[in-house]
């Protein structure tokens, strides 16, 4: 009976072994899966930026409530000889048509926005590939012309979004200097700092219409721009379209 219990104990032990073994051997596989999976996903970027050689930047509007300061703009960017890029709110051109083909007629981008302004990186891909396109097409139907940059809503976005966008051969386009001109509160003085301090060669710029300030001293920030050397252009005009990467900041790199 003792020779048996030893034997017992002695092959319990080597049962309990083998499960600690495969156990372990279990464990070390599923954590190497998983790191395989956390370095094998990939943030799929917009366009924050662009490398230039030479001090070009780009002006953005994103339109999505009133019209009233448009003409304004418009003045503006005609007297300085400026063109811009304008992203309309599908919804914003059915109510605005007048103004969508005033903004285009003038020679400036009009820009995807979304139909319905609502949060991309929250809905799933038919719907995002539908407010795409949905917008796409009104904007076409006013200004008799193909759009191929859309900026999401609230800058709100996930890979599947730049994914469904790209798919729909549109390039997604955010910023990297925000005025930040819609905000409750905020003054000329501070918008034109957050300008002046953060603007680089390749630079988006990104303003509202329809607020208390930009349409005002928007021509000061223009010429202001201008005397420190830097060319306004559209994002039309900014991106690269062909040899080129964009790196973790989102700025676009030229291939070498």
């Amino acid at each position: 009976m003792k020779l048996y219990v030893i034997r017992f104990n002695s092959i319990a032990k080597i049962i309990v072994l083998t499960f600690i073994a495969i156990g372990v051997l279990s464990v070390s596989y599923y954590s190497r899966e998983k790191v395989a999976v956390v370095f094998q996903s990939k943030r799929d970027l917009p366009i924050y930026s662009v490398e230039c050689s030479d001090k070009k930047i780009a002006i953005t509007f994103d339109c999505a409530w009133g019209s009233d300061d448009i003409p304004d703009i418009l003045n503006t960017l005609r007297s300085h000889q400026v063109k811009a890029t304008f992203f309309i709110v599908g919804t914003w051109a059915k109510k605005n048509p007048d103004a969508v083909k005033m903004i285009s007629d003038e020679g400036h981008d009009v820009s995807n926005h979304s139909y319905s302004h609502s949060r991309m990186g929250s809905i799933d891909t038919n719907k995002i590939k539908n407010e795409i396109v949905k917008c796409n097409q009104v904007l076409e139907e006013i200004t008799g012309k193909k759009n191929d940059l859309f900026r999401v809503p609230y800058g709100e976005y996930n890979n599947d979004v730049v994914r469904v966008a790209r798919e729909l051969n549109n390039y997604t386009i955010q910023w990297d200097v925000d005025s930040l001109d819609w905000k409750p509160g905020i003054t000329p003085e501070q918008i034109k700092s957050r300008i002046f301090k953060n603007v680089k060669s390749g630079s988006i710029l990104l303003f509202h219409n329809d607020t208390k300030h930009t349409s005002k001293i928007l021509p000061e920030i223009i010429a202001s721009l201008k005397s420190d050397g830097y060319t306004l252009v559209p994002v039309s005009e900014l991106i690269l379209r062909e040899n080129y990467y964009i790196d973790n900041t989102g700025r676009q790199i030229i291939k070498k």
